[in-house]
C-alpha cells in the first residue's frame, strides 16, 4: 500500500519524532490586503482575467512537452530509456488517477500561484519511482531539520513528516533555498490593484456613470423641513436617474432653482480604461508574458509576433523547464543513475516558425550537409525514405584531394581548376 510506505519508517518509528522542529518552519501560506483595500489571495487573484491568463499559459504550455527520459551512450548519442521504471512514469502515466497532461499542468499551476510543487513519490522495492501523486501546497510545511535538509509535514495527514526522498519538490525563486516564494503574496499590491480597478468598473455601471453628486437648492429659497419629502425627491432623482445601463443616458431637469453638481470623479478623469490595461501589463510583468500571448494586442504587429512567440519560449518558459528538469532529476534518479541518465522536456515544437520559415532553413541545412532527409523528414514527424540518410556536401566546400579523387583528374588538371576557382572569387 502507498500509504504506510510512506509515512511509517521501520528502523525509527514515527518520522516526526526523529528530530526536534522547534522554530525550523520555513513556509508560510496567508493572505494579504492589497493597498488597494482588496484582500488578496490565491482564489481572489484568479479572478483577475489577466493573472488567470498568464498562469493557464504557462501551464498548458509546459504540459504539452513530452517529457522524455534519455540514457547517454558511448559514442556521445542518446537514446530514449524506455526500459526503465521511472519512463512510463514521467512519459505516460504519473499516477492511476492523472494523465501527464493534467500532473504537469497541475503542477505549473502551483508554480505559478504558491511558488512550490509537491508530489508524494510511490516507490518499488529497488527504489525506482512508480507514482507520483501531487499534493496542493497550502497542504504542505517545509521544515528545516538538523542536518540542513528539508522534511515535509503533511498537514492533513496527521503531520507525519516525510523526507526528501519521499517528497518531489520544485521550488520557484527562493531566498532561503528551503521553499519557494509566491508572486501573490510578494506581489499583492499590485494584484490587488487591479482588482480594485476592475470592482469600480463594475461598479460604475451597476449605479450609473454621472450620477454621484449633491442637489444644491438657493440660498433664498425656503428649507425643506420634513426629512420625508427630502427623501422622497432624492429617491425619485435616483430611481429615474441611477440604477446602471438602462438610465446611463438620463436627461434629469431640476426645478425651483436647483443646481446639481457632481462629486465623484468621471471615467475620463479616473482614467479608468488606461488604469485597467495598466493592470493588465503589470501582471504580465510580474510573469514574464507578452501582453499578445494574453489576447492584449493594443502593441502587437504581424512583424513581431513570431518573435514575441520564441521569446515567451526562450525567456519565460525555458527557466520554468529547467528548473523542473533540475528537480525530477535529483528527486527521481537514483545518485548511480545521474551520470548517464537525464530528464528533458523537448520544446523543439513551441521553437519552429512558420512553414515557409522552417523549409527555407531545411533547406540551408540539407545543401550544407549537416541534415539528411530523414532528419528533416523526422522533424516534421514524418516516416524515413530509403536512402534518406546520405548527407551532401558542397563541392567548395571540399579539399583538393578529396576533389581529385571523386573526380578522377590528374594533377595537372587540378592545377588548371584550382587556378580557374581562383580568378573567379
Amino acid at each position: 500500500m502507498f500509504w504506510p510506505s510512506l509515512f511509517n519508517s521501520p528502523a525509527t518509528g514515527s518520522p516526526q519524532k526523529s528530530q526536534d522542529w522547534t522554530g525550523n518552519w520555513v513556509s508560510s501560506n496567508t493572505s494579504r490586503q492589497s493597498a488597494a483595500g482588496t484582500m488578496v489571495n490565491t482564489e481572489t487573484a484568479l479572478g483577475v482575467s489577466a493573472l488567470r491568463g498568464c498562469v493557464t499559459l504557462l501551464a498548458e504550455s509546459l504540459a504539452q512537452l513530452p517529457c522524455e527520459l534519455y540514457r547517454r551512450d558511448d559514442k556521445g548519442g542518446r537514446e530514449r530509456a524506455t526500459d526503465h521504471p521511472l519512463y512510463d512514469v514521467i512519459h505516460s502515466q504519473p499516477n492511476r488517477k492523472d494523465t501527464t497532461f493534467e500532473y504537469y499542468e497541475q503542477g505549473m499551476g502551483h508554480l505559478a500561484l504558491e511558488g512550490n510543487e509537491f508530489s508524494l513519490i510511490e516507490r518499488d522495492g529497488a527504489g525506482y519511482p512508480i507514482e507520483l501523486i501531487p499534493i496542493h501546497p497550502k497542504k504542505v510545511g517545509v521544515l528545516k531539520g538538523q542536518d540542513g535538509l528539508p522534511y515535509y509535514q503533511m498537514l492533513d495527514y496527521k503531520n507525519q513528516i516525510l523526507p526528501m526522498r519521499s517528497v518531489h519538490h520544485v521550488k520557484a525563486f527562493s531566498l532561503d533555498g528551503y521553499v519557494g516564494i509566491s508572486p501573490i503574496a510578494t506581489n499583492a499590491d499590485t494584484i490587488g490593484l487591479a482588482m480594485a480597478t476592475d470592482r469600480h468598473a463594475s461598479a460604475v455601471f451597476q449605479r450609473g456613470a454621472t450620477m454621484a453628486g449633491v442637489i444644491e437648492r438657493p440660498r433664498e429659497s425656503p428649507a425643506i423641513k420634513d426629512q420625508a419629502n427630502v427623501d422622497r425627491i432624492l429617491d425619485k432623482f435616483t430611481e429615474r436617474h441611477g440604477g446602471g445601463l438602462r438610465n446611463i443616458f438620463s436627461v434629469a431637469m431640476l426645478q425651483e432653482g436647483m443646481q446639481y453638481k457632481q462629486l465623484a470623479m468621471d471615467n475620463e478623469k479616473a482614467q479608468l480604461l488606461e488604469s485597467r490595461n495598466f493592470g493588465v501589463v503589470e501582471v504580465c510583468r510580474l510573469y514574464r508574458v507578452a501582453p499578445n500571448m494574453i489576447q492584449h494586442l493594443d502593441k502587437a504587429t504581424f512583424n513581431n509576433i513570431e518573435h514575441l512567440g520564441l521569446q515567451f519560449v526562450i525567456y519565460t518558459l525555458m527557466p520554468w523547464i529547467k528548473r523542473k528538469e533540475a528537480a525530477m532529476m535529483r528527486d527521481l534518479l537514483l545518485p548511480e543513475e545521474r551520470k548517464n541518465l537525464y530528464i528533458e522536456f523537448n520544446v523543439s515544437g513551441l521553437l519552429r516558425g512558420d512553414q515557409k520559415s522552417r523549409y527555407e532553413a531545411y533547406a540551408i541545412a540539407r545543401q550544407w550537409g549537416w541534415l539528411s532527409v530523414n532528419d528533416i523528414r523526422r522533424l516534421e514527424n514524418m516516416p524515413p525514405i530509403k536512402g534518406g540518410d546520405r548527407y551532401l556536401s558542397p563541392m567548395n566546400m571540399v579539399d583538393s584531394q578529396q576533389m581529385q579523387n571523386s573526380l578522377n583528374a590528374t594533377p595537372q588538371q587540378m592545377q588548371e581548376i584550382e587556378g580557374i576557382l581562383a580568378c573567379t572569387q
